[in-house]
């Protein structure tokens, strides 16, 4: 379909507005992809989209386009963490020590990174794996390798400056096949968006009020649990009810900080990777609950 016609839709006012259909999305991310037309009319419709706003089966028709273009390469007993591109400003990663307290579990964290994306201007995945060894049970997929197309977004997406659609739906692109699947969400409404775009993909998929939206908790929040027909659980977990006390950073750090934290962690930071890795065993189903999980890595 003639572009234009999806830019009309989204960009015409609360009266002439209209959803895509799902073909219609699904065809309207190939073309953008594709960068079939050109920088302005991808900016253009990605703000009117946004502003529209999206709906569930029009992400899920952007997500099947998606697909498309990706290779998945399996990774058995992974769990893939779905982290924003505009990446973490105030608080280092506490993926790298997660991953050590799982080495010995047999659960592989899957994550993927690519250069900055808008808005939040912070620290990326790719930033921290260019700087610290993962161990082996972190596998890393970087996007301009697996997803050329989305990478290749990336400037354009700059210009615009501003988050768009393609920021929720870039989170989890399957790339290893996982099972599991866990990402962050700031507020409770995306519980349910989120859910209804990603559940159906995983055995089981979760939703928590991870630090900066990333799937680590670093104070008291909510994990959503979701199997693959839809169905939630909510569980309540807070740090302290396990001794930890950390306080976590409202200041902006810089590359060389996090790093340095994650090198070397205080001791409640050590104590909150656990709590973490609690977590990411409950939600594989390799324990019964996130107490049980924290006992076995105690």
């Amino acid at each position: 379909m003639d572009f234009f016609k999806y830019i009309h839709a989204v960009g015409t006012g609360v009266k002439g507005n209209r959803d895509l259909t799902f073909e219609e999305s699904k065809d309207m991310m190939k073309q953008i992809l594709n960068q079939e037309i050109p920088s302005e009319q991808i900016s253009a419709f990605l703000l009117g989209w946004r502003l529209k706003p999206e709906t569930i089966i029009e992400f899920k028709g952007a997500i099947e386009a998606c697909d498309e273009f990706i290779t998945p390469i399996k990774v058995a007993n992974s769990l893939e963490l779905g982290y924003p591109f505009d990446g973490k400003a105030k608080n280092p990663y506490i993926l790298p020590l997660v991953g050590k307290v799982l080495e010995e579990k047999n659960i592989n964290l899957v994550v993927t990174g690519d250069n900055l994306t808008p808005a939040k201007g912070g620290i990326t995945i790719k930033d921290i794996s260019s700087e610290i060894e993962f161990n082996s049970n972190i596998k890393y997929f970087d996007r301009a390798d697996f997803f050329k197309e989305m990478s290749e977004l990336t400037e354009i997406r700059m210009r615009l400056g501003l988050r768009t659609g393609i920021n929720t739906i870039e989170k989890l692109p399957k790339v290893a096949n996982s099972d599991y699947a866990i990402t962050g969400v700031f507020h409770k409404p995306y519980v349910e968006k989120y859910n209804k775009i990603f559940s159906s993909r995983y055995k089981q998929f979760a939703l928590i009020q991870g630090n900066e939206g990333t799937p680590e908790l670093f104070s008291k929040g909510r994990l959503w649990i979701a199997n693959s027909n839809g169905e939630l659980q909510e569980f309540i977990i807070d740090p302290k009810d396990y001794g930890i006390n950390y306080s976590k950073s409202w200041n902006k750090i810089s590359l060389e900080e996090s790093i340095a934290q994650i090198e070397n962690p205080s001791d409640e930071f050590l104590k909150l990777a656990k709590l973490n890795a609690s977590i990411y065993m409950f939600v594989t189903q390799n324990s019964n609950s996130i107490e049980e999980a924290y006992e076995i890595l105690s």
